[in-house]
């Protein structure tokens, strides 16, 4: 019978190629001594943005980065992707990235607590972590905010921690989230990273490796104030979290009387961010987390002057670890207005924070360092066990 010929495999009849998704497909490997394997999330671009850092700051490293491609969401570059539900469903997909992550990289980096494979070691990124170190990679950890930010402990320190709001639905879950990530951070062998200085208080054990941006990218040729009157734009990524009712509440007002022109951006591509940042004369950051990331850095590459409500331990924190004063502009909520106020009549004060402002991303946050606190971690050089 000729189906049990072709079991057997004593037919002649050709097999029909299948012609696999294009997802399939992932990149080739450079041939360098350190091969670092970053991913999958790439929020606002970062895991991409510490990649092409390695390659330009540490000699023989490459990097090759791998993200979700949600549909809707911001497009940031990276490597290669896949939807999410074939990186759910396809467990063909997930046995090859397992393959082709242990056969041609020697370190990896696991961003927020989320799986590289799927369900192919059960969601769990942990287990992926160890099934690699099997294998001889040297695999570390890195934190980008909500996977490790502990809503208890931020709502006991921060007056106006958005985790104090009692009808917001999200925060029993990140609770959990948190409580289960760090468990396991403290048990893991690895390196770990946060991505912003304020996790360290619940990342004690963490190096910070500052986000990352492309300074060519923001950079403006266009003075401050030089407008009929001053720009101030707040594109928040999160609202609630970014504070943004205390931000409208506080400029819409200066906005009416002709103080500022006041923007207040949604919803726009990630490649319309530096026209719109290069436009403004200030920016406002965020301010019920009490921190900054990379829309803070993206304002001060163009030389904007930002905004925001950073606590005096995050301020000292960078100061001890930079030798630098972190040029953001203090404002808690309450103050908004009044801070805007002052700068706007204050022009020389204004353009000397822009100069600062540019100095302090060309130092802290446009690669280098980032490039250092990986390779250290990392240990490039050594061998996984």
């Amino acid at each position: 019978m000729r189906w049990v010929d072709a079991l057997a495999g004593l037919t002649n009849e050709r097999r029909v190629p299948v012609d696999l998704p294009e997802y399939h497909v992932r990149p080739e490997v450079p041939h360098t001594p350190v091969r670092v394997f970053i991913g999958p999330a790439n929020f606002a671009g970062q895991a991409n943005a510490w990649a092409r850092a390695l390659e330009q700051h540490v000699p023989g490293v490459s990097g090759t980065v791998f993200s979700l491609e949600t549909v809707g969401g911001f497009d940031f570059p990276h490597d290669f992707g896949i939807p999410p539900y074939a990186y759910r469903r396809n467990r063909r997909w997930q046995r090859e990235q397992f393959g082709y992550v242990r056969d041609n990289f020697t370190h990896v980096i696991i961003e927020s607590g989320r799986p590289l494979f799927a369900d192919l070691m059960h969601l769990d990124p942990f287990r992926e972590a160890k099934a690699l170190t099997r294998n001889g990679l040297v695999v570390g950890m890195i934190s980008h905010g909500s996977d490790t930010r502990l809503p208890s402990r931020h709502a006991a320190r921060f007056t106006w921690s958005p985790y104090r709001d009692k009808d917001w639905a999200e925060v029993p879950r990140l609770e959990r989230q948190a409580r289960h990530n760090l468990a396991e951070l403290k048990h893991f062998h690895g390196p770990v990273f946060a991505s912003t200085p304020d996790l360290l208080d619940d990342l004690p054990f963490a190096r910070w490796c500052p986000v990352t941006v492309d300074l060519s990218t923001w950079a403006s040729t266009r003075p401050l104030l030089k407008g009929k009157r001053p720009v101030v734009v707040h594109a928040p990524s999160n609202g609630h979290v970014k504070g943004s009712e205390y931000a409208d509440a506080a400029l819409e007002p200066h906005h009416d009387s002709g103080l500022v022109e006041y923007r207040r951006i949604e919803r726009v591509l990630s490649e319309q961010m530096p026209k719109i940042y290069r436009s403004a004369d200030i920016v406002l950051d965020q301010f019920r987390i009490g921190s900054y990331g990379v829309a803070a850095c993206e304002a001060m590459a163009a030389g904007r002057v930002v905004v925001g409500n950073v606590t005096g331990d995050v301020r000292r924190a960078i100061l001890d670890a930079t030798g630098m004063e972190l040029p953001i502009v203090q404002a808690e909520p309450h103050e908004i207005g009044d801070v805007v106020a002052e700068l706007v009549e204050n022009p020389a004060r204004m353009r000397a924070i822009g100069r600062a402002s540019l100095k302090y991303v060309t130092e802290v946050h446009d690669g280098r360092y980032a490039a250092r606190v990986i390779s250290t971690g990392l240990e490039f050089g050594k061998k996984g066990p």
